[in-house]
């Protein structure tokens, strides 16, 4: 909960129903959710059913960047003043709870749900910071050594930019939760950590120069 950190408005659709006390509206929080991947899942409306696309992103302030083809169906949609409306996830999984009873499992994680309307970035300008973001956000420092898309690229890209204002995190960070009664089950509890690593970088049979600085800080 807020202790006075800035934090963003709570609506009536950023407030859980459930498990309200994990939740936070810190902007903190938030960013070090967003900041800590870079693949989102994309809700949107579509031919009136719903719709939910993975796809990569980026956070620029309090900007969400979102890639895709200039023909897919939310770059058409979030084209104009109306824009699109979107809902926005980030998950983070951090660990698997394993609990004496099937009905108690449960994973630690780590969320960001975002709403609002989404539209298409058009300004020459604010693109191409997005497409440096959108390459930073999975390798830090990646933009500067990679040659910049052209305009053939360019013209079959497209970037949609969603605001954040209507967000919120939640968060499980706990030890397996049994019912008093099964505590002395014969079975196993506990939590098995879950993390992403990376491996090592294995360089195409074009490359001719060593691993550079940005590659070596990502790998450590």
């Amino acid at each position: 909960m807020s202790d006075g950190a800035a934090s963003y408005a709570r609506t009536p659709r950023t407030t859980p129903t459930r498990y309200r006390e994990r939740a936070t509206w810190e902007q903190d929080a938030i960013h070090a959710v967003l900041d800590g991947t870079w693949l989102c899942h994309l809700g949107f409306i579509a031919d009136g059913a719903p719709v939910v696309l993975p796809t990569v992103y980026a956070r620029v302030g309090d900007r969400l960047y979102i890639h895709g083809s200039t023909g897919s169906r939310p770059m058409r949609g979030a084209k104009g003043e109306q824009g699109l409306p979107v809902c926005v996830t980030v998950t983070l999984v951090d660990g698997l709870v394993l609990t004496k009873s099937a009905f108690n499992h449960s994973v630690n994680f780590r969320s960001v749900v975002a709403h609002g309307t989404a539209h298409q970035v058009t300004d020459p300008e604010e693109l191409s910071v997005a497409l440096d973001a959108l390459v930073d956000q999975a390798v830090p420092g990646r933009s500067a050594e990679v040659r910049p898309a052209n305009a053939k690229e360019l013209a079959a890209t497209a970037v949609i930019r969603l605001v954040l204002d209507e967000v919120s995190a939640k968060t499980r960070d706990d030890d397996a939760d049994d019912d008093e009664a099964d505590l002395g089950l014969p079975y196993w509890a506990g939590v098995v950590p879950v993390s992403t690593v990376l491996g090592t970088p294995a360089p195409h049979a074009s490359t001719t120069v060593p691993l550079p600085a940005h590659l070596r800080d990502l790998v450590g």
